[in-house]
């Protein structure tokens, strides 16, 4: 079954409920957990902490099949667990697609060893058919997946959009995304901790009934099943950490919109923490600094003084991939700006925690998802966009303790967004004074780099 793009809302589900009732195959237990609809009663249980509030749809409000426009927030939104293909936005892209579909898509993926993320027929259908799901509404809800996951690393909030139809009952967009076959799960920054169950039925209903991206002939990506194994794989090692930090608040992830305040707190103690691999660099002089990716402008270095230990981590091998770092919390003051930033000293290979799986593609080549609204990030010439920073003291609308500028001064966490930045260091000021960091004499004409070793006083590694 083709879905098409002009069903509308209440006709695409009961579509999509005969559709499945006719493949078969689908057992009723996947049916019911599949079910992305919620009553009133239900959503007024919500944890407060989880709900942004309904907003009004700006007009013209589908920019693409996962990205939609609402007034009455500071940012745009990030769609969670899905990732539809990309849509040609310029004559430039309709020109390289002239060629035809089998030419185009060799052209494309002979440019990476990577998975492409490119323009495709299938990302305007999946445009299409938001445009449709989405006519006639006015307004939407807007939920999280977690408390802690406020924005993206673009400064977009994270969210799940819901629908309420006719019978005042709320429908999980992004679900049904997945369900339409716009979009396969897109776990590769973590499984939906709320909605994993409906996501995979709803990936599994598409696929069985062939539709969109799951269709015979359909003019998308042709590597789905390379892609699910490893985003899969990443949402397997994220959700390895979640298991930890549950029970031990020495694990932290990056990306959690307090984890700033949290590594602070911990000066001079020993955490592990989670986050891709952003910018790798090294200075004429000076140490080897990794960047875990938090935020554009706002990442977190790792320190690596001896270029074996580096080698023997194999931390290159995974850049854009999740890694776990273990190390002492330590204060570094950048001699020029006198700001105080946080880092990790690597000392031995084994504080690297690498996922036990093979990227895809060979490591020097750009991951798609490293790449800002199309164009890889260069991580020395790129500026600040004026979007990068919210609104000082501006709570999202559910009141819910996001943090201000005074607590988190460089503004918001990394997210599923992109991955390379450039590094301002994470700063130490929200932690009060913690002291200088004194470099020794062989590396004191390197001070002006960040990465300098701390002394004892100041938490350096054993």
């Amino acid at each position: 079954m083709r879905v098409s793009p002009k069903l509308g809302l209440r006709a695409w589900l009961r579509a999509a409920a005969l559709s499945s009732a006719c493949a078969g195959g689908l057992a009723l237990t996947a049916c019911a957990a599949s079910d992305s609809r919620f009553d009133r009663s239900e959503l007024e249980l919500s944890d407060a902490g989880l709900v942004l509030g309904e907003f009004p749809l700006q007009p013209g409000a589908v920019v693409d099949g996962d990205t939609i426009k609402v007034d009455g927030l500071d940012a745009s939104l990030r769609l969670l667990a899905i990732d539809t293909e990309e849509t040609f936005k310029s004559e430039k892209a309709w020109r390289e697609f002239e060629v035809g579909w089998e030419a185009y898509l060799a052209a494309k993926q002979g440019e990476t060893s990577r998975p492409i993320k490119v323009p495709t027929p299938l990302g305007m259908d999946a445009k299409h058919w938001a445009e449709d799901f989405f006519s006639g509404v006015t307004r939407v809800r807007l939920e999280r997946d977690d408390p802690k996951k406020i924005r993206g690393r673009f400064n977009r909030y994270l969210a799940y959009v819901f629908v309420e139809d006719e019978d005042g009952e709320w429908i999980n967009y992004n679900v049904e995304v997945v369900r339409a076959g716009m979009s396969p799960y897109f776990a590769k920054y973590g499984f939906s901790r709320r909605f994993h169950a409906e996501f995979v039925a709803a990936q599994d209903e598409a696929r069985a009934a062939k539709r969109g991206i799951w269709a015979e002939g359909a003019q998308c990506y042709t590597d789905y099943d390379l892609r699910l194994a490893w985003w899969d794989a990443r949402g397997r090692f994220v959700a390895g950490f979640d298991e930890l930090a549950a029970e031990d608040p020495s694990y932290i992830a990056l990306d959690d919109w307090d984890a700033k305040q949290r590594l602070a707190a911990a000066l001079g103690e020993e955490v592990e923490v989670l986050a891709t691999v952003g910018d790798i660099r090294q200075g004429e002089r000076g140490p080897k600094r990794v960047l875990l990716s938090r935020r554009m402008f706002d990442d977190f270095p790792l320190i690596f003084w001896d270029e074996d230990v580096f080698v023997d981590s194999q931390i290159d091998h995974y850049r854009g991939e999740y890694v776990r770092v273990r190390g002492v919390v330590t204060a570094y003051t950048d001699r020029r700006s006198g700001e105080r930033q946080l880092q990790i000293e690597v000392q031995v290979p084994e504080q690297v925690i690498l996922p036990d799986y093979v990227p895809p593609g060979r490591p020097e080549d750009t991951d798609p998802d490293m790449v800002y609204e199309g164009q890889a990030i260069d991580a020395q010439a790129v500026e600040e966009p004026a979007s990068a920073k919210p609104a000082a003291g501006s709570p999202d609308a559910s009141g819910s303790p996001e943090p201000s500028d005074s607590a988190e001064s460089a503004g918001s966490p990394d997210s599923p967004d992109s991955h390379d930045s450039p590094d301002s260091g994470t700063s130490a000021d929200a932690a009060g004074e913690v002291g200088s960091a004194d470099a020794d004499a062989d590396a004191d004409a390197d001070a002006d780099a960040p990465g300098a070793p701390a002394d004892e006083g100041e938490g350096a590694a054993d």
